[in-house]
C-alpha cells in the first residue's frame, strides 16, 4: 500500500502539473495557443508564427527542460550550455550566434529580383524614407527611459524586417528577444490590414489613379554586378552589417550569375525552410512567462506599431514629393512598399493602386521600392549597432 501511495506521489511530484506554481504559465499557453489559432486559422505569416507559437508553448510547460534562459547571458558560457542544455538551448545557439538571422537573409536574396530596382533607382529613395520609424521610435523608446541598447533593438521593429530585429536584438538586449521578435513578425503578418488605412489617409484619389510607365529591362551584367558592388560598398561602411548584407547578396548573385541554380535553389527552398523551424522555435522558447509578461513588454508591442505605422507614412509621403517633382508620374503608392516586408507590402501598394484604377499595375514598381527597404532596414540595424554595440 505504502509503495503504491509513494510512486503515485511520485509520479505526481516529478509531473508539470505539481510544477504550475504560476499563474503567468498558465497566461503565457493561453497566448501561446491563441498565437497558433492566428497563424492556422487565419494564416497570420504561418510558417513563422506556428514555430513561434510552439516554442513559447514548450518554454512555459513547467519542468519541460528545454530552456534556459539562465544561460542566456551576456557572457555565455557555451559549455554549460552543451552539457547541461536542452534541445531548444542547442538550438538556440543558432540565434545567438546570428546564423539563423544570416542564413534568412541568404535564402531571401536568392529569391528576390533587384531588376525592379535596378530599373528605377529612385526607389531606393524610398527605401530609404521608409525606415524613418525606425529612429523616430528610437527617440521616444529613450523617452520612455528604456536603455539606448534596448530602444535600439525596439526601434529596429520599424523595419518590418524579422531576421533583422531578430540580429539586432540577440547583439544589443538578448534579453527582450522574445516579445521584439514576437511584435516584428506580428506585424509584418498584418501589413494588409495597417497600411491601407494610412495610405489612403495620406493620399488622394487623384495620386493613388496614377499609372507608372513600364520599367526598362535590366541585363544581366548589372544583376550579377550590383551585389558585389552593395557589398563591397556598405561592408566598407559599416562592418557591422556585414553578415546580413552579405547573406543577402550572396543569395541574390547565386540566383543571377546563372552558373549555381542548384545552390540557388537549395538557398530559397530547403536551407531556407530548415533555418525557420529552428529560428522559429528558438524565437517562442524565449518568450518566458516571467520575462514576457510585464510593462516592458506593453510599451514594446505599442513601440513597434508606432515605428512600423510611420514607416508606411514615411514612405508615402516621400512619394508625395517625388510624385509632384516628377509632375505626377510617380504613383505615391509605391512608397509604402519602402518596408522591408518582402513581397507583402508590394502586394498592398498593387491592391490599393488596383482599388482606384482597375487598370493600374504597381507590383513591379513597388517592388523596387520593397527590395531597397531590404537593404534600408539592413543598414539601419548596422548603424544602430554601431552606436550602441
Amino acid at each position: 500500500m505504502h509503495m503504491i501511495r509513494d510512486t503515485v506521489l511520485g509520479l505526481w511530484e516529478s509531473s508539470g502539473l505539481a510544477g504550475l506554481a504560476d499563474f503567468r504559465q498558465l497566461i503565457m499557453i493561453i497566448i501561446a495557443c491563441f498565437l497558433l489559432y492566428l497563424g492556422i486559422r487565419k494564416k497570420f505569416e504561418p510558417l513563422l508564427l506556428v514555430g513561434i507559437a510552439f516554442g513559447m508553448l514548450l518554454t512555459n510547460l513547467p519542468i519541460s527542460g528545454l530552456y534556459h534562459p539562465e544561460f542566456w547571458t551576456a557572457d555565455v558560457n557555451y559549455a554549460n550550455v552543451l552539457h547541461d542544455g536542452g534541445l531548444i538551448d542547442f538550438l538556440y545557439i543558432g540565434v545567438k550566434t546570428g546564423i539563423y538571422p544570416s542564413l534568412i537573409f541568404l535564402g531571401v536574396g536568392a529569391m528576390t529580383d533587384f531588376g525592379p530596382m535596378l530599373s528605377n533607382p529612385k526607389s531606393l529613395l524610398l527605401g530609404a524614407a521608409a525606415q524613418i520609424g525606425i529612429y523616430c521610435a528610437l527617440i521616444l523608446a529613450i523617452a520612455l527611459n528604456f536603455p539606448g541598447n534596448v530602444a535600439a533593438s525596439i526601434a529596429i521593429i520599424g523595419g518590418a524586417d524579422g531576421p533583422t530585429a531578430i540580429y539586432v536584438t540577440k547583439t544589443l538586449a538578448p534579453e527582450y528577444l522574445g516579445p521584439i521578435a514576437i511584435a516584428a513578425y506580428s506585424y509584418m503578418a498584418l501589413i494588409p490590414l495597417i497600411q491601407p488605412p494610412i495610405m489612403r489617409a495620406l493620399t488622394t484619389k487623384k495620386e493613388r489613379e496614377i499609372k507608372m510607365e513600364q520599367l526598362r529591362e535590366v541585363s544581366k551584367t548589372e544583376k550579377v554586378v550590383f551585389p558585389v558592388a552593395v557589398t563591397i560598398f556598405t561592408v566598407l561602411i559599416l562592418p557591422t552589417v556585414a553578415p546580413l548584407i552579405g547573406c543577402l547578396m550572396l543569395g541574390n548573385l547565386l540566383r543571377e550569375c546563372g552558373v549555381t541554380d542548384r545552390l540557388s535553389d537549395t538557398a530559397q527552398n530547403a536551407l531556407m525552410n530548415i533555418v525557420t523551424i529552428f529560428l522559429s522555435i528558438s524565437i517562442g522558447a524565449t518568450a518566458v512567462y516571467n520575462r514576457f509578461l510585464s510593462l516592458d513588454t506593453i510599451k514594446i508591442i505599442f513601440l513597434g506599431l508606432f515605428a512600423f505605422a510611420l514607416s508606411t507614412a514615411g514612405g508615402v509621403l516621400f512619394g508625395k514629393l517625388m510624385c509632384k517633382l516628377s509632375h505626377g508620374k510617380i504613383n505615391p503608392l509605391i512608397g509604402s512598399a519602402g518596408v522591408s516586408a518582402v513581397p507583402m507590402a508590394a502586394r498592398v501598394s498593387q491592391v490599393e493602386g488596383q482599388k482606384a484604377n482597375p487598370s493600374n499595375f504597381l507590383l513591379m514598381h513597388a517592388m523596387g521600392s520593397n527590395v531597397a527597404g531590404v537593404i534600408g532596414s539592413a543598414v539601419a540595424a548596422g548603424f544602430l549597432m554601431y552606436i550602441y554595440r
